[in-house]
Protein backbone atom coordinates (compact mmCIF):
# COMPACT_ATOMS: atom_id res chain seq x y z
CA UNK A 1 0.00 0.00 0.00
CA UNK A 2 0.97 3.56 -0.48
CA UNK A 3 2.11 5.84 1.95
CA UNK A 4 1.93 9.37 2.40
CA UNK A 5 4.69 11.43 5.35
CA UNK A 6 3.87 12.95 7.96
CA UNK A 7 5.11 15.11 10.87
CA UNK A 8 2.84 16.96 13.59
CA UNK A 9 4.55 19.87 14.83
CA UNK A 10 4.07 21.90 18.07
CA UNK A 11 5.70 25.00 19.22
CA UNK A 12 8.08 23.76 21.44
CA UNK A 13 9.37 20.42 19.71
CA UNK A 14 7.99 17.56 16.60
CA UNK A 15 5.64 15.35 18.16
CA UNK A 16 5.17 12.73 15.48
CA UNK A 17 7.02 12.15 11.96
CA UNK A 18 6.80 8.63 10.27
CA UNK A 19 4.65 7.09 7.58
CA UNK A 20 0.94 6.88 7.32
CA UNK A 21 -1.42 4.54 4.99
CA UNK A 22 -3.94 7.43 5.68
CA UNK A 23 -4.58 10.16 8.42
CA UNK A 24 -7.59 11.60 10.03
CA UNK A 25 -7.61 15.37 11.37
CA UNK A 26 -10.29 17.62 13.42
CA UNK A 27 -10.78 20.17 10.04
CA UNK A 28 -12.88 23.40 11.39
CA UNK A 29 -16.14 21.99 8.97
CA UNK A 30 -15.66 18.46 9.95
CA UNK A 31 -13.18 15.87 9.96
CA UNK A 32 -10.62 15.27 6.85
CA UNK A 33 -9.36 12.24 5.79
CA UNK A 34 -6.22 12.57 3.87
CA UNK A 35 -5.07 9.33 1.99
CA UNK A 36 -1.52 9.25 0.07
CA UNK A 37 -1.67 11.02 -3.35
CA UNK A 38 -4.55 13.52 -2.10
CA UNK A 39 -4.42 17.11 -3.76
CA UNK A 40 -3.16 20.08 -2.37
CA UNK A 41 -4.53 21.41 0.73
CA UNK A 42 -4.17 24.06 3.17
CA UNK A 43 -6.80 24.63 5.88
CA UNK A 44 -7.85 25.50 9.66
CA UNK A 45 -7.60 22.82 12.01
CA UNK A 46 -9.63 22.83 15.13
CA UNK A 47 -8.80 21.19 18.59
CA UNK A 48 -8.60 17.57 18.44
CA UNK A 49 -7.23 14.13 17.91
CA UNK A 50 -4.74 13.36 14.89
CA UNK A 51 -4.87 9.69 14.35
CA UNK A 52 -2.67 8.23 12.14
CA UNK A 53 -2.58 4.71 10.25
CA UNK A 54 0.85 3.87 11.02
CA UNK A 55 1.93 0.92 7.96
CA UNK A 56 2.37 -2.69 9.51
CA UNK A 57 0.38 -1.19 13.05
CA UNK A 58 -2.98 -2.29 13.76
CA UNK A 59 -3.45 0.53 16.42
CA UNK A 60 -3.21 4.04 15.50
CA UNK A 61 -0.78 6.75 16.42
CA UNK A 62 -3.16 9.90 17.96
CA UNK A 63 -2.00 13.22 18.63
CA UNK A 64 -4.38 15.74 20.55
CA UNK A 65 -3.58 19.13 18.77
CA UNK A 66 -5.56 22.67 20.01
CA UNK A 67 -6.19 23.84 16.63
CA UNK A 68 -3.55 25.17 14.25
CA UNK A 69 -3.26 24.66 10.36
CA UNK A 70 -2.83 21.70 7.96
CA UNK A 71 -1.00 21.75 5.18
CA UNK A 72 -1.11 18.62 2.49
CA UNK A 73 0.76 17.91 -0.47
CA UNK A 74 0.81 14.80 -2.44
CA UNK A 75 3.49 13.10 -0.65
CA UNK A 76 3.49 14.75 2.84
CA UNK A 77 1.35 15.99 5.20
CA UNK A 78 2.34 19.22 7.93
CA UNK A 79 0.30 19.61 10.85
CA UNK A 80 1.35 22.55 12.76
CA UNK A 81 -0.12 23.18 16.11
CA UNK A 82 0.52 25.42 18.93
CA UNK A 83 0.20 22.89 21.41
CA UNK A 84 0.37 19.22 20.38
CA UNK A 85 0.62 16.32 23.19
CA UNK A 86 0.68 12.49 22.47
CA UNK A 87 -2.41 11.23 23.54
CA UNK A 88 -0.73 8.23 25.59
CA UNK A 89 0.72 11.48 27.21
CA UNK A 90 -2.12 13.29 28.35
CA UNK A 91 -3.38 12.94 32.00
CA UNK A 92 -7.27 12.53 32.49
CA UNK A 93 -6.73 13.36 36.18
CA UNK A 94 -5.05 16.65 35.54
CA UNK A 95 -7.23 17.38 32.59
CA UNK A 96 -10.71 16.90 34.76
CA UNK A 97 -9.20 19.10 37.33
CA UNK A 98 -8.90 21.92 35.00
CA UNK A 99 -12.03 21.40 33.39
CA UNK A 100 -13.81 21.99 36.86
CA UNK A 101 -11.30 24.94 37.62
CA UNK A 102 -12.46 26.34 34.35
CA UNK A 103 -16.03 25.77 35.03
CA UNK A 104 -15.87 27.40 38.50
CA UNK A 105 -14.11 30.92 36.59
CA UNK A 106 -16.92 30.65 34.21
CA UNK A 107 -19.46 30.66 36.79
CA UNK A 108 -17.31 33.93 38.65
CA UNK A 109 -16.46 35.92 35.31
CA UNK A 110 -18.73 38.59 34.03
CA UNK A 111 -16.94 40.19 31.49
CA UNK A 112 -17.38 38.94 27.98
CA UNK A 113 -13.53 38.92 27.33
CA UNK A 114 -13.40 36.85 30.51
CA UNK A 115 -16.14 34.90 29.54
CA UNK A 116 -15.14 33.82 25.97
CA UNK A 117 -11.26 33.21 27.49
CA UNK A 118 -12.45 30.44 29.85
CA UNK A 119 -14.76 28.66 27.06
CA UNK A 120 -12.18 28.52 24.69
CA UNK A 121 -10.18 26.93 27.03
CA UNK A 122 -13.10 24.51 28.64
CA UNK A 123 -13.53 23.76 24.88
CA UNK A 124 -9.90 22.86 24.72
CA UNK A 125 -10.00 20.85 27.68
CA UNK A 126 -13.21 18.66 26.62
CA UNK A 127 -11.21 18.19 23.13
CA UNK A 128 -8.60 16.28 25.29
CA UNK A 129 -10.82 14.26 27.42
CA UNK A 130 -12.48 13.20 24.03
CA UNK A 131 -8.75 12.22 22.71
CA UNK A 132 -8.18 9.92 26.32
CA UNK A 133 -11.58 8.51 25.57
CA UNK A 134 -10.80 7.46 22.39
CA UNK A 135 -7.56 6.40 22.87
CA UNK A 136 -9.49 3.91 25.69
CA UNK A 137 -11.78 2.67 22.99
CA UNK A 138 -8.83 1.87 20.57
CA UNK A 139 -6.68 0.23 23.56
Amino acid sequence: MATIRIDVVSAEEAIYSGEAEFVVLPGIAGELGIYPRHAPLITQIKAGVVRIKVPGKTEEEMVYVQGGFLEVQPDHINVLSDTAIRATDLDEAKVLEAKRLAEEALRARSEKQEIASVEAELSALSAQLQAIQKLRKNR
